[in-house]
């Protein structure tokens, strides 16, 4: 009896072996490389002027060259015009805000402090919007400076929702921008929860600096030239116009007839006289 009892706990063992072997084989498939990809450093943070340990980099918004890199141990942000956007072969890097400190500042860019930020988003008009860990709030950064919309007020984690001071988010978010929502989607992980914060018209419509900038001194230039068009028009008309196959008055005679003789009769008028005498 116990010698059935060895054999049997013997197949299960190995069966279940076998199952850990073809699970393992199946999760090994073959890997393909698609061609005409190649990797290259753009930024080495441990070698750039700025020594930057970068999290993560999102481009600012068009029409600017600029991005936005995130140094989430360094809790700071930082702008870099990369080579592959600029004449140069340097990639040029400025910081943008924090202190290289950790903390909760809000205010002027030079002044403000965040806390281990580890995601943030761009909307339309190149403001940033920030999920600060470790504060546990949503700030934003503008060229004003920066501010809190939601959270951070009890220092606290937790999942409520309401208005920016009672709101609360746990120690493990991120988010992104929709531009078609108008609104912060927030990914809460530690609540196990999908936020939503609806922003300002504002924030979701170019301004001026942003494309709209762009656009109308598009709309300028063309007006412009459309005014000097017509003003070229205007001058060189009166030289255009006898080649243009319009009727014109000819300083030239073209009937014979038309011409009057010495005695101011026109030619048709004398024959018409010559005639009526000789009948």
């Amino acid at each position: 009896m116990a010698h059935s009892n060895f054999s049997l706990c013997f197949v299960i063992v190995f069966l279940q072996f076998c199952v850990i072997l073809v699970q393992g084989a199946g999760g090994s498939g073959e890997i393909i490389y698609e061609d005409g990809y190649t990797v290259t450093t753009v930024i080495d943070g441990d070698k750039s002027i700025i020594k930057v340990n970068p999290q993560s980099i999102l481009h600012q918004s068009p029409p600017s060259d600029l991005f936005i890199i995130l140094d989430s141990v360094a809790s700071t942000f930082y702008t870099a015009l990369l080579p592959t956007t600029s004449t140069s072969n340097e990639t040029v890097m400025k910081k943008l805000t924090g202190n290289e400190v950790f903390g909760y500042v809000d205010g002027d860019l030079a002044s403000a402090k965040f806390n281990k930020p580890k995601s943030f988003s761009v909307d339309l008009n190149g403001n940033l919007y920030v999920a600060d860990h470790r504060n546990h709030a949503i700030r934003k950064i503008t060229k004003s400076g920066v501010t809190t919309i939601a959270g951070g007020y009890s220092q606290k984690t937790g999942h409520a929702d309401g208005p920016a001071r009672d709101a609360s988010f746990s120690d493990d978010f991120e988010l992104t921008f929709i531009s078609e929502m108008c609104a912060l989607l927030i990914s809460d992980h530690g609540n196990r929860l999908v936020r939503q914060i609806s922003l300002k018209t504002e924030d979701c419509s170019r301004q001026s600096g942003s494309v709209l900038g762009t656009t109308s001194a598009w709309l300028l230039g063309l007006g412009l030239c459309s005014v000097i068009s017509l003003a070229v028009g205007l001058v060189i008309r009166p030289y255009v116009i006898p080649y243009t196959g319009r009727r014109q008055t000819s300083s030239v005679p073209l009937d014979m007839d038309t011409l009057p003789n010495e005695s101011g009769e026109a030619s048709t008028d004398a024959l018409l006289r010559l005639e009526k005498r000789s009948c």
